[in-house]
């Protein structure tokens, strides 16, 4: 059974990272050209028919133009399938996109109850023996991240996503991270930690 998770807004950001300035998109052009994007991430982004791939609907904007834009490059995050649909996308196509999904209404996911006690520890305070820093610090208490400082909303997002994130970074297979900092927090972690954070992450609402 899943249960949902709300948690407090308020909470202090211990990292800050920079990013390149992107020009703002516009969310109906990138409608226009989203819809492809729909069989694989779900209508408007909110519901993908596969849970390793990642709800798009409510992402910050900057953060989604910076995931296309390193997906383009293919050096820091690479996928055979984002490749393939990314390479005739402009600078403008992709802020367009991200302004689209950016606006659009997540959907409410649930966290498995067995899950929670060691998923809820872990994110709001890490684990101080293995120096795995809290992940509420960088996405905030209730996940909704820090736009600011590009770090992406993670509340409701897909478990499966979120643990195959984590063992990408930990793997080094994925590397766009500002500072190394996602790698180092995920190759500290056990599996059992990145399973339970990431059915947390995902009842977070």
């Amino acid at each position: 059974m899943k249960a949902q998770i709300k948690v407090g807004i308020a909470g202090l950001f211990l990292f800050v990272a920079t990013s390149p300035v992107m020009a703002a998109g516009n969310a109906q052009a990138g409608k226009a050209k989203a819809q492809v994007c729909f069989s694989c991430h779900g209508a408007n982004g909110a519901s993908p028919a596969n849970p390793a791939w990642p709800k798009l609907a409510g992402q910050h904007a900057k953060y989604i133009a910076k995931q296309l834009a390193d997906f383009k490059k293919g050096k820091t995050r690479k996928d055979p399938a984002m490749a393939g649909q990314v390479a005739s996308l402009s600078a403008d196509d992709m802020a367009n996109l991200a302004a689209f999904f950016a606006e659009q209404t997540p959907k409410a996911g649930g966290a498995a109850k067995d899950k929670v006690a060691l998923g809820q520890r872990i994110y709001r305070g890490g684990n101080e023996k293995s120096g795995v820093a809290a992940c509420a610090g960088c996405h905030s208490p209730n996940g909704a991240g820090n736009p600011a400082a590009n770090f992406p909303r993670l509340s409701g997002q897909n478990a499966g996503y979120v643990v195959k994130a984590l063992n990408d970074f930990a793997k080094g297979v994925r590397s766009n991270d500002a500072g190394s900092m996602m790698r180092t927090i995920a190759a500290r972690m056990t599996d059992a930690e990145k399973s339970a954070v990431a059915s947390y992450i995902e009842g977070l609402k």
